[in-house]
């Protein structure tokens, strides 16, 4: 059915080319095909607002089982996508994945959701409400539609996201040590090392964990974090400075131990 429509497609192009003095939507009439390939023509030329007018008043037309809406629904969300109504898109995306979720567009419309939202939180210092919209988007996604051709994209996203979120939950322990408030300092970074432990920026939580301890004298919680930041990151210099190897302890008797001599191994005997 969905072919038979768009078939009619040029004869809707002649029409809409036919509209001089600039875009008019109420001169397109009502067939649901015409608007259609109107719509495409306009998403195609990257003039989003008339595209918008498009779908939108195809998405509020047409009845609710046709089988053009998911696509009348995706488009809107390009749409407002490309003209950066960002919010908007993503409600659009999730409408195709939350109404016909069989629809085969359906992963594709929760993975653009998902960008959709991702583009919303800008940078790790704002609040993090969008970015968390997109981090359960893109995991419902994954495990809705684990075959999707889009889920390696979307696994990309969820890494970028928790660097990011790793990012600012780094930001603000180190907002609290600046501040000499040492506890919720170290409760901070003790949050970028435990929930993203494979972030970036682990390293410097670890390191900032230490600097935090010394100055308020708990060595023995100092010393743990340095064994495991010279454990994770041996070769790092700044771990090497900060964290420098701990000497051999003596032992009863005064000495410091050696190390074992490992005695050479046997030649091979030759057979004759």
């Amino acid at each position: 059915m969905l072919m038979r429509r768009l078939a009619v497609a040029p004869i809707a192009l002649a029409l809409l080319a036919a509209c001089r003095g600039g875009f008019r939507l109420d001169r397109l009439g009502t067939d649901p095909q015409v608007l259609y390939a109107a719509g495409m023509d306009q998403l195609t030329k990257h003039r989003w607002e008339n595209a918008i007018l498009v779908f939108e008043k195809l998405a509020t037309d047409l009845p609710a089982r046709d089988t053009l809406l998911p696509h009348v629904q995706f488009n809107l969300g390009t749409a407002r996508s490309g003209n950066l109504e960002h919010l908007l898109a993503a409600q659009a995306f999730t409408k195709v994945a939350e109404n016909y979720p069989e629809d085969s567009l359906a992963d594709d419309a929760m993975y653009e959701s998902g960008r959709e939202y991702q583009k919303l939180w800008r940078s790790p210092e704002l609040d993090s409400q969008y970015g968390t919209t997109a981090q359960a988007t893109f995991r419902t996604m994954v495990a809705v539609y684990p075959d999707s051709p889009k889920r390696k994209e979307a696994e990309t996203q969820l890494h970028v996201l928790e660097e990011m979120f790793a990012t600012k939950e780094y930001l603000a322990g180190f907002y609290y040590l600046r501040r000499k408030a040492y506890d919720p300092a170290i409760l901070y970074f003790k949050t970028v090392v435990n929930t993203y432990p494979e972030s970036m920026k682990t390293k410097d939580a670890y390191l900032r964990m230490v600097e935090s301890y010394r100055i308020i004298r708990y060595k023995e919680e100092a010393v743990e974090a340095c064994a495991i930041l010279r454990k994770r990151f041996p070769t790092d210099a700044e771990v090497q400075k900060t964290c420098p190897p701990e000497p051999v302890k003596a032992d009863s008797t005064g000495q410091v131990p050696k190390a074992p001599v490992v005695p050479p191994a046997p030649a091979p005997v030759r057979k004759p």
